[in-house]
């Protein structure tokens, strides 16, 4: 089955974006966009539970058929790095009990999907989502437009990928079948 409908995620523990984006016959189109805003003076686990609780919600209304979410990449503070990928857990968490597949792309590799350039600014991103899914406006804050800018690098990426995936396999059924043929010989 064609996976046209996904559900994008920039995570961040403070913010948390998140788009569902699909493939129309005239391309991709935003089916809806959000932000999970959690409140600094709450508990650490309270804000965690919020984001899981706000991410099952999102699946639940609009059931994508696949997540996306930038790989992980810090040059930041360490109190940062660990509160994201806490942040991160809960929302693979809220996939996998909701069955869906999660793919991961580099900040790079997003850009460079996007706007053909890897060192593209947001603003940049905003301007290229805003054209690639013929908004009137771009969306904000960007954490909302970088998650759809994750969920249209999968559609633009996953054809390819399951190509790949296809090959793979198919390499490997036959290198095993080799191996069977050299044993049945001996």
């Amino acid at each position: 089955m064609k996976k046209n409908r996904v559900l994008g995620i920039d995570p961040g523990l403070d913010r948390t974006g998140w788009a569902v984006v699909e493939n129309g016959p005239t391309g991709a189109f935003l089916v809806a966009a959000g932000l999970i805003h959690t409140a600094k003076d709450l508990p650490f686990q309270i804000r965690l539970k919020q984001t899981y609780e706000e991410i099952q919600k999102v699946i639940q209304e609009f059931k994508p058929e696949v997540a996306a979410l930038e790989a992980m990449f810090f040059l930041k503070r360490a109190m940062t790095m660990s509160h994201t990928i806490q942040t991160r857990g809960v929302i693979v968490l809220a996939m996998a009990q909701n069955n869906l597949e999660v793919f991961e792309y580099p900040a790079k590799r997003v850009k460079l999907t996007i706007s053909g350039s890897g060192a593209a600014d947001k603003k940049q991103m905003q301007r290229m989502v805003q054209l690639t899914l013929k908004l009137k406006e771009v969306l904000n804050p960007d954490d909302v437009a970088d998650a759809a800018a994750i969920a249209i690098c999968h559609l633009k990426s996953a054809p390819l990928q399951a190509q790949i995936k296809i090959k793979q396999d198919f390499l490997a059924r036959l290198a095993e079948a080799k191996q069977i043929q050299i044993k049945n010989k001996r």
